[in-house]
């Protein structure tokens, strides 16, 4: 704390990201990071990019990877809005769409970075509860509200939820623009973005941190109407007109040109998912239905702040989030490869 810090700084709650050590070597199950690296074609794209034209400024508007990703989606160049990370891209979105007068909504068991974006630009916020199954419920969402933003499959738990739920929900709120974070969509969850030239007031963001494997090259994407891109460019263009370096924008075109290398990886962690989920039932576990690259379960008698810290003395770290609340006897675990599965259920294994 600082005499320094403007006033709304000493209320902030900040985000706290998973762990990233440097001490020692571990398997790291904690930050859903792709265990596959980038596309080839990806990397080679970017040792030819390694230039004299790094000297330049990169394009401001990240043209040929907007057209690139409508192309993929059958969309046009204009519904589609770029930035630093799928973070950045929503830091945007509630600076620039969400703040109004009516509170904004949001699960009370979601991803963490939403309370504190709304707290960062003082904007009124209420968490909608799961329902006894951790499921998102969006008919409790029928309420007078300043805007809606869920993930989806929902973060935590990995749960999704069909793109006829979010339409009818769509149907019933016209007036206030409605978020649907896809950031894990990719691992077998149905995309809401064929909905975006339908719905006026529907945004909806991906990551290609997790399917892509580009989390170190931090991009972002928001498809939306015309209207609302041209909202968040506003802002874009008030606070940073070049969020995608010369690299992230050229990584981000060959990514989606290379389809057959996205489909093999993706469907891989998918199969690894449900090869762990399978085992681990047959240890006592119980794990929520996941449509991401990670799973929610807990054991039916070991405590999970036991099994993470018997787990990480055996050099594997995995995602316990340990405040008090009706999910800290669960751990979020990042899907790996086969052959990381298995070590993981080696050193399961040995606490039973």
């Amino acid at each position: 704390m600082s005499k320094y810090w403007s006033k709304f700084v000493h209320k902030l709650d900040p985000y706290t990201p998973g762990e990233q050590p440097k001490d020692k070597k571990f398997l790291k199950l904690n930050t859903n990071e792709n265990p596959y690296g980038p596309s080839p074609k990806v990397l080679e794209a970017i040792k030819l990019a390694t230039n004299d034209k790094l000297r330049l400024y990169p394009d401001p508007e990240s043209a040929e990877l907007r057209e690139s990703i409508a192309e993929y989606y059958g969309l046009d160049a204009t519904n589609i809005f770029v930035g630093n990370g799928s973070d950045e891209v929503l830091a945007f979105i509630f600076y620039g769409l969400l703040k109004k007068t009516e509170p904004i909504l949001f699960p009370d068991i979601t991803y963490s970075f939403y309370p504190a974006y709304a707290k960062l630009y003082d904007i009124k916020f209420k968490k909608i509860p799961l329902d006894g199954n951790f499921q998102i419920n969006l008919d409790g969402y029928s309420i007078p509200n300043g805007g809606i933003i869920f993930p989806n499959p929902n973060a935590p738990t990995g749960i999704p939820k069909p793109v006829s739920d979010i339409e009818a929900l769509l149907k019933r709120n016209h007036s206030e623009v409605v978020v649907v974070d896809e950031a894990y969509v990719d691992f077998g969850t149905e995309s809401a973005v064929k909905l975006v030239e339908k719905y006026e007031n529907l945004v909806v963001t991906h990551s290609l941190s997790k399917s892509r494997s580009l989390a170190g090259m931090r991009i972002g994407c928001a498809f939306a109407s015309k209207n609302i891109i041209e909202g968040l460019n506003r802002v874009k263009n008030s606070f940073n007109s070049y969020p995608l370096d010369r690299l992230a924008q050229i990584a981000g075109v060959e990514a989606f040109k290379d389809n057959d290398y996205f489909e093999l990886t993706t469907n891989n962690t998918i199969k690894a998912r449900e090869f762990l989920v399978s085992e681990l039932n047959a240890l006592g576990f119980d794990s929520l239905p996941s449509g991401a690259n990670f799973i929610f379960t807990k054991h039916k008698t070991k405590n999970a702040s036991s099994i993470c810290k018997d787990l990480r003395d055996q050099g594997i770290i995995v995602r316990h989030f340990s405040a008090p609340s009706k999910i800290s006897n669960y751990l979020r675990i990042t899907i790996g490869t086969k052959d990381q599965m298995e070590i993981l259920l080696k050193s399961i294994k040995l606490m039973f």
